[in-house]
């Protein structure tokens, strides 16, 4: 299981949430599940910042 939290220390270089997208596109090949244990501390994260996240991992 994929963790948010444990994706954002692996890669602390991400400077916003599109790229923490991309980021998620790449791991959902090696990774079955996903939970969002943490909300992303980026000045861009929107107000639906979950949904967008479960819809690009889902």
């Amino acid at each position: 299981m994929l963790y948010l939290s444990e994706l954002l220390i692996k890669h602390h270089e991400l400077q916003s949430f599109e790229e923490l997208l991309k980021v998620l596109k790449e791991a959902k090949k090696t990774e079955r599940f996903f939970r969002m244990d943490v909300k992303p501390p980026f000045k861009d994260t929107p107000d639906n910042w979950e949904d967008r996240l479960e819809a690009t991992f889902y």
